[in-house]
């Protein structure tokens, strides 16, 4: 993948939103190379309906990642096709949505993986860029821990832990390429917690979650009669969503990103940051091979 891609064709797909419970259809779009993934919401036509997926402008971090343009236009829960984006390397797509939420599917990113492969990816002309991180840039919020750090290729290394039994202390790493991302973390689902149901209905969220679309967790483990997909799948999930806060930044990311008990709002920081820091990652073109001036330093 060192040009820059976007899909070879339309691809169409409809469901409900994870915390609307809207019905809603998206149209994933080809677009002109170096625009960038952009949203738009098809439903409004009265302001500009038109949101850059970028960092800086998410709004909202709460059990999803949520975008808003200028004009208070929103788009809800976008990291699951935005790790399918990163995972499957689309640079350039507009998404057109007629609701105020991307439709959650199946609760992970392989319906999205198996939508984009239905009508194939684009190679254009202009080379694929990256971020090249160059040293440690890290945070912690409250018991939650982020670091970005130099490394040779995409990396992603994430730890949890939740008190329920069936959870427990979970770790993974992975580098990032289409092969392992489509087989080891796009079918990894979202989970949730039979006893925060009725809270998160009373704040508005959660009103089109079911099994259908999340792994439920009770007092006696999986609710889920079909199980898991993995024996750590909720760790593979933390990684899903971590990889598409991360593609926020505007480009693949050549370095490893490490977090403890990550959320969107750690995630979300923890890009901004590394942005922030001009002197903490450089553009490098995929062509000329991003782990060159790397492996030149540890020679």
């Amino acid at each position: 993948m060192t040009y820059r891609q976007t899909l070879a064709a339309p691809a169409v797909c409809a469901g409900i939103g994870l915390h609307s419970g809207e019905r809603v259809r998206m149209v994933l779009q080809p677009a002109s190379a170096g625009s960038g993934i952009r949203f738009i919401r098809s439903d409004i036509d009265d302001r500009d309906n038109r949101i850059a997926a970028r960092a800086d402008a998410v709004s909202e971090v709460r059990l999803g990642t949520t975008l808003q343009n200028d004009a208070g236009v929103t788009i809800a829960t976008v990291e699951h096709l935005m790790a399918a984006l990163a995972g499957l390397g689309v640079d350039d797509a507009v998404i057109e949505v007629d609701g105020p939420e991307i439709p959650v599917m199946d609760g992970s990113s392989e319906p999205f993986v198996k939508l984009i492969r239905q009508v194939g990816l684009k190679s254009q002309s202009v080379p694929r860029r990256a971020i090249q991180v160059l040293k440690p840039v890290s945070l912690d919020l409250d018991d939650r821990r982020a670091c970005f750090m130099p490394a040779l290729k995409p990396m992603i290394e994430i730890e949890i832990a939740f008190e329920h039994q069936a959870v427990g202390r979970q770790a993974c790493v992975f580098d990032i390429t289409p092969e392992i991302f489509s087989t080891d973390i796009a079918r990894a689902r979202t989970f949730g917690f039979r006893k925060d149901y009725d809270a998160l209905l009373a704040a508005g969220l959660a009103r089109g979650g079911s099994m259908d679309n999340a792994v439920v967790l009770d007092d006696t483990g999986i609710a889920n009669p079909e199980g898991l997909r993995f024996k750590d799948e909720f760790v593979r999930h933390k990684a899903l969503d971590a990889l598409g806060d991360l593609y926020l930044a505007g480009a693949p990311i050549i370095g490893c990103y490490s977090a403890e008990r990550p959320g969107h709002a750690i995630n979300n920081m923890a890009v901004r940051a590394l942005l922030e820091d001009t002197s903490a990652w450089k553009w490098v073109n995929m062509r000329d091979g991003v782990t060159r001036d790397m492996a030149m330093a540890h020679s």
